[in-house]
């Protein structure tokens, strides 16, 4: 399929079911992976669910490939993999998070009407970042991203505890354990030296 046309039709699925600020960006000059990077923002994990099954079912009847899904069993991320495009359907909290755009952003196109789009739909303003820091489980429930090598780095960032942290809260505690087991040592030295060795009996010779 054309890219342009596989674009276009990535693009006006998500519009059928409400995605929110759906960005377009050439990654040609990055990676030999794909020549296509589309963002776009679910508000629920229904939502990511129905996007992604809307845009692979779209691309199948164009007579595009779909490649893989990944991400559905949670719904947070889910990732379209259609070859020459990859599609990021994210919650606002983990886009925010991850910030894609910073990755494969160089280059943004622009949506422009097509032929093939529909007449006066409207795109929604960009949602806002939300500035909450995603938990552990989000984290671990980001899609593996294969085509997108580059934004597993970002994945690092949810380590709750470093290892630094880890090794400086253990080394802490050995202090402690040494000072009780001086103490201990001390106070059972003092108890023997405060007992002193009892000394063997005389012996009573005659006459004595």
């Amino acid at each position: 399929m054309d890219l342009r046309k596989l674009q276009r039709v990535i693009v006006d699925a998500l519009d059928d079911i409400k995605a929110q600020d759906i960005q377009v960006f050439n990654t040609t000059d990055q990676t030999d992976l794909f020549d296509r990077v589309i963002v776009a923002t679910a508000t629920s994990n229904r939502q990511t669910r129905a996007l992604a099954a809307h845009v692979r079912d779209k691309v199948k009847a164009a007579g595009g490939h779909v490649i893989a899904v990944e991400g559905e069993d949670t719904g947070e991320w889910v990732l379209v993999d259609l070859g020459d495009a990859v599609v990021h359907i994210m919650q606002p909290a983990i886009r925010a998070y991850y910030r894609l755009e910073e990755l494969w952003g160089a280059k943004p196109v622009s949506l422009k009407a097509g032929p093939d789009a529909k007449a006066g739909a409207k795109r929604k303003p960009a949602a806002k970042r939300v500035s909450t820091t995603p938990s552990t489980s989000n984290a671990a429930s980001a899609p593996k991203a294969t085509r997108a090598p580059k934004a597993t780095s970002a994945a690092k960032k949810a380590t709750p505890v470093s290892s630094t942290s880890a090794a400086s809260a253990s080394a802490a505690a050995k202090p402690r354990a040494s000072k009780t087991a001086a103490t201990t040592a001390t106070k059972k030295t003092g108890t023997r030296a405060a007992r002193p060795a009892a000394s063997p009996a005389r012996k009573r010779t005659p006459g004595s």
